[in-house]
């Protein structure tokens, strides 16, 4: 009895666990949607297409007491064209009263869809590096979503200033380029501030210098490829907290409000990054910005975001710390090309709350409690795409959809770890953020499909239209009872939720436990509806589970021992019958009754082997190669998979 209390309490917390960190990470997701509505129903302006902004130098004047901007952007860009006008998306809320190159003041119009026209007095020759300075000033918009980009507030009675520009904020507080296909290779962010404050940023902290006047000079940098809506910065009274991690290390910065630094069990959260970071490490490849920092900048959101080389963080959660760091990999260094593929960055980083949960957070149980919570979500209705279709890129709830983008996506990821195996799935990870044309660069779901080939030589393309473009998932009905020679027989049938999937080709992960304790772990490959398998066992079987460790998502799926399929009719009594099909070592053949010789070919025609087969004999397929192939023997064609 007191190990059924032990093990009642283990579930118990584990239903709370996942409880608090599914509310957490609502909470986020609700903060995130919110600011997530400006612009969204494009992935491109058109207009910045014709050049290649290589560089930013944010010269800004600030006071977080204030809402104001004031300052000098410089950007050097490469045309890609002969231009003689360039655009810049930047707020109309906000004044240019100069546009300087090469020392001459340039002609310039801010238009109503919120870009900045620049016009040369002759045409910029293609392939060529230039540059301008545009100076600005006004308060950013409070309208709408806008607001959300540039934020005035107060924290413990103290001014505080933090911007959050995803997707397309960034052009309300600097003009910049926004569109999903160029990241800016360098930024430079020197802002002036009274003294007395602190300011946070992206990249490497070089100097901080008091200005006459009681003013401050804060000069970060970053030297690492970064979309514009991951450039962000805090400035308060923060207290700095500079250590290391990693190995080897580097640096762990973290800018935190004086209450926050006061609180020991958020401290010791934030302490708990170093052990996530190692975990990270381990499975993802090193962490992408080492040269730089990690660490955090504390704002007045709820949630989290993942600004490259310092997460804004708003609650300190467990589950948000790995959801934002998992992001520098993927969002940050690899960022998703398109709205349509959010996925690749919320998908990636829900899997790394399941990294930190499977690896440092949870028992087994509780675990298994926090993925069934995460598969009743995704099932809680029939269809939905993770794949974000264009008609639906307007709607902020269809595009960042917590069931889908977040908690499907991290679950498709799981699958494909099932399907590949530990190893082949963290090594197909890290060289698929690694790819040159990929690393701290944009990806798309193909490019993904075409990394994860490259490396494992398995094609996803039918996984991924069924569970990235396809909707609703599987429930499989399955069937199963065993021969007196031990052999345990299956079928398996399935149907669909949704009538985009015609079928969902999956190996099952099934579970057989003999009378005497033994354990057997089988993997049926079902390719095909009301599909037969056998596997030879050496014991008595006492009971099958299906799915037992969560790896892959379906409901309502039943397993039942049942008489009928050992039972076979009169006219199949002689029909000759192969299993199993997948086959890994020999292939068993039913229903001859003499000596038959028998010829096996691979698909291309030719003989791979041949012999005689007796009714109580098998084939031994182990030394072929994985592939299809076809035996003929009897005047019958039978086609098998060996694995």
């Amino acid at each position: 009895m007191k190990q059924f209390y032990i093990i009642a309490l283990i579930l118990c917390f584990g239903h709370l666990f996942a409880q608090n960190e599914e509310a957490e990470r609502k909470s986020m997701i609700r903060n995130e949607t919110q600011r997530y509505s400006k612009m969204i129903n494009y992935n491109v302006n058109p207009n910045t297409l014709n050049y290649d902004l290589k560089y930013q130098r944010l010269d800004l004047d600030l006071d977080p007491g204030q809402r104001f901007v004031s300052g000098t952007v410089t950007s050097h860009f490469v045309p890609n064209q002969n231009i003689s006008a360039i655009y810049f998306d930047f707020s109309n809320a906000l004044t240019v009263s100069e546009v300087k190159y090469h020392g001459a003041n340039l002609t310039f119009a801010q238009l109503p869809t919120k870009e900045l026209k620049i016009d040369f007095p002759a045409s910029l020759v293609s392939v060529t590096l230039d540059s301008l300075s545009i100076k600005y000033s006004g308060v950013p918009s409070t309208a709408g979503s806008a607001g959300d980009a540039f934020t005035v507030s107060t924290q413990s009675g103290t001014p505080v200033l933090f911007t959050l520009s995803e997707p397309y904020g960034a052009q309300e507080w600097f003009p910049t380029k926004q569109s999903m296909n160029d990241k800016i290779e360098k930024v430079d962010i020197r802002i002036t501030t009274p003294a007395q404050y602190n300011v946070a940023s992206n990249g490497k902290l070089f100097s901080e210098t008091i200005l006459p006047g009681n003013k401050k000079l804060t000069f970060w940098q970053t030297n690492y490829p970064i979309p514009a809506y991951l450039i962000a910065l805090g400035i308060t009274n923060y207290t700095k907290i500079n250590d290391t991690m990693g190995t080897p290390p580097f640096p762990f910065v973290n800018y935190v409000y004086p209450s926050t630094a006061n609180n020991s069990g958020i401290m010791s959260n934030i302490n708990w990054t170093k052990d996530i970071m190692n975990i990270f490490e381990e499975y993802f490849g090193a962490y992408p910005y080492r040269n730089e920092k990690y660490g955090h900048m504390e704002f007045g959101w709820g949630g989290g975001m993942e600004h490259s080389t310092m997460s804004s963080m708003g609650s300190w959660g467990k589950g948000i710390i790995a959801h934002e760091l998992a992001h520098q990999w993927f969002g940050d260094k690899v960022t998703c090309g398109a709205w349509n593929d959010i996925w690749l960055n919320e998908g990636f980083a829900t899997y790394g709350e399941h990294l930190a949960n499977e690896k440092l957070l949870m028992t087994n149980i509780q675990f298994m409690n926090y993925l069934a919570n995460e598969m009743n979500s995704i099932t809680s209705s029939p269809g939905g795409s993770v794949y974000v279709a264009d008609g639906n890129l307007g709607s902020t709830n269809s595009v960042f959809d917590s069931r889908l983008s977040y908690s499907k996506g991290g679950y498709v990821l799981r699958m494909m770890k099932w399907i590949l195996g530990d190893a082949a799935f963290y090594k197909a990870l890290k060289e698929y953020h690694s790819q040159p044309n990929l690393a701290y660069n944009y990806a798309r779901t193909e490019d993904l499909k075409n990394a994860v080939l490259q490396s494992t030589g398995r094609d996803f393309s039918e996984f991924f239209n069924d569970w990235i473009y396809g909707q609703g998932y599987p429930s499989y009905q399955i069937k199963w009872n065993q021969t007196p020679d031990k052999v345990i027989r299956f079928k398996v049938g399935q149907t669909q939720s949704h009538s985009s999937v015609s079928f969902f080709e999956m190996p099952l992960p099934t579970k057989v436990t003999g009378t005497g304790g033994e354990i057997a772990y089988l993997v049926l490959n079902n390719n095909l509806n009301n599909q037969s398998f056998a596997e030879a066992l050496t014991f008595n079987v006492a009971s099958v589970q299906f799915n037992y460790e969560n790896q892959i998502i379906t409901k309502g799926s039943t397993v039942t021992k049942d008489t009928s399929i050992l039972s076979v009719n009169d006219t199949a009594k002689n029909e000759i019958r192969i299993y199993p099909n997948p086959v890994k070592d020999r292939l068993s053949v039913a229903g001859i009754t003499k000596d038959e010789s028998y010829e096996i070919f691979s698909l291309d025609g030719k003989l791979v082997k041949s012999g005689t087969l007796t009714s109580k004999t098998s084939i031994g397929v182990n030394a072929l190669p994985k592939g299809v192939y076809i035996l003929n023997m009897a005047n019958k064609t039978l086609k098998f998979i060996k694995e």
